[in-house]
């Protein structure tokens, strides 16, 4: 059982009248921690916190702060297996995708921002008369509110880029997943980073998510979360003229068109449908197929799906662990039964009831993988996010067609493309009204580009440049060149 606390202005320290959250590992029904149940005052002593430090660490030039990053990348380095071992116990993910992608990634953040903030040049606009010359200066402090499905890596996303340009940070993890941003804390505690630069204030996102959006002292809010949850992000933050970065949700589109190569297209649909339980917001949920390929493609998929060992998220040979929590399950099986009852028909998986399986040890929020057919591509299964290891399968019989069904849909974050016209492909790309479209693969990235959504995925980019504007205010000097001496 650990015992968490916020980490404010240096100091690890409960919350300020003691009340505390219960942590569980989904895929045992443990209780593995406590953490705090901090308030709106645990909240304002983090933002004084980081006032106290913003002057000094914003002073700092870019190329001590990028130094900074390196040392940070290199002591979460060393703690690679840690890190993918709380991380597996906190989310109920397969040791190997915490290994592969959380914890690599999470040091990657760090050394990506590090070289690319290097990279950069002066910006200057020059006249026949004057030179402009524009000035980057922090925003200040922020708030930073992470989700549970990707906890290290969705935070060092944000914290990275936000250090770099010279912000100080308050920071909440998701109370369901809290450990991870806890090593952040201790790491950067351990290296001196100074106190009050980076804060993590634990709890409940009404009362402490809450407190940070309310705070007059945080500039800018960075959100990844729920589309609901940040309707009340927007609604409390921007009458308060927060600076807003906001990643939300998603119905994603797999389109499989009829000259796709069967085999990877059908590895690429499995591995965007049900990666760490389908629990990735890039996740592609909806699959649509040209009907002249249904029938091939459909068995292929199925008998893939089936292949995915599902088990103990301790064992090197897991493919797919617990989705987050008993209630999450719930969900997503409310959702199965949903399905049934808008007359799909289930091709494999299920509910528990449905398929007996209950996990490897008759616990924890197992869920086998569930494919539906027969559902119309506007029913509510498949126009509604789910979040979990559910897909949905449709078929058209055009390419008009299947950019309809695409396009139908209140969210546009991602989507992926199956083809080997790479010309075609990239044409059926810019129709689809989403942020990010991967042809021939998915969740193929590159940290330079623009991550974000349109429609009500979301709000702003994240990446690259896109971070360091986000997380600086730019100010225009122009300088007017002196007239010739006669």
């Amino acid at each position: 059982m650990l015992d968490i606390k916020n980490y404010i202005g240096g100091e690890f320290r409960p919350s300020t009248d003691g009340a505390t959250l219960e942590d569980f590992n989904p895929a045992t029904a443990e209780c593995i921690a406590n953490i705090p149940r901090s308030k709106a005052s645990d909240v304002d002593l983090a933002v004084v916190a980081a006032h106290s430090a913003q002057a000094e660490w914003g002073a700092r030039t870019l190329a001590e702060r990028a130094d900074w990053l390196v040392r940070i990348a290199d002591a979460l380095e060393a703690k690679h297996e840690h890190i993918a071992q709380t991380e597996s116990m906190d989310t109920g993910k397969p040791i190997s995708l915490a290994r592969r992608v959380d914890a690599s990634r999470s040091v990657r953040n760090f050394r990506f921002f590090a070289e690319f903030g290097r990279e950069q040049s002066d910006v200057t606009f020059e006249m026949d008369d004057a030179m402009n010359y524009v000035h980057r200066s922090p925003v200040g402090t922020v708030g930073l509110i992470t989700p549970w499905n990707l906890p290290l890596y969705l935070l060092t996303w944000k914290v990275a880029p936000a250090l770099l340009m010279g912000n100080t940070v308050v920071a909440k993890p998701s109370e369901i997943t809290p450990l991870t941003a806890n090593i952040l804390a201790e790491t950067l505690d351990e290296i001196g980073l100074p106190a009050g630069v980076f804060n993590v204030v634990h709890g409940l996102g009404p009362e402490v998510g809450q407190a940070i959006l309310e705070a007059p002292g945080i500039k800018g809010i960075s959100f990844t979360g729920g589309t609901s949850t940040g309707r009340i992000v927007a609604k409390t933050a921007a009458p308060m003229f927060k600076k807003l970065s906001l990643e939300l949700g998603g119905k994603n589109a797999t389109i499989i068109l009829k000259d796709a190569d069967l085999e990877a297209a059908v590895n690429g649909a499995v591995r965007a449908a049900f990666t760490n339980s389908g629990q990735v917001c890039l996740c592609g949920s909806r699959i649509l197929v040209d009907a002249s390929i249904a029938e091939e493609f459909t068995q292929l998929f199925v008998a893939e799906v089936e292949r995915i060992n599902i088990g103990n998220p301790a064992d090197a040979d897991t493919v797919m662990g617990s989705v987050i929590s008993p209630e999450h399950l719930e969900k997503v099986e409310s959702y199965i039964k949903l399905g049934i009852d808008e007359g799909g028909i289930v091709l494999t998986g299920g509910t528990r009831e449905m398929t007996g399986y209950h996990g490897p040890d008759g616990v924890g929020a197992f869920l086998r993988p569930t494919v539906f057919s027969g559902l119309d591509y506007t029913s509510r299964c498949a126009t509604e996010e789910i979040f979990g290891p559910m897909v949905t399968l449709h078929t058209f019989d055009n390419e008009d067609e299947a950019i309809h069904m695409a396009n139908h849909s209140e969210y546009g974050l991602a989507g992926s493309i199956w083809t080997t016209d790479l010309e075609r492909g990239r044409k059926v790309a810019a129709r689809m009204e989403t942020g990010i479209v991967w042809v021939n693969t998915w969740l193929h990235r590159d940290l330079r580009t623009p991550f974000g959504g349109v429609k009500n995925s979301g709000v702003g980019r994240e990446g690259g440049t896109w971070s360091m504007e986000f997380f600086s205010e730019m100010t225009n000097v122009c300088i007017k060149h002196p007239n010739p001496t006669s």
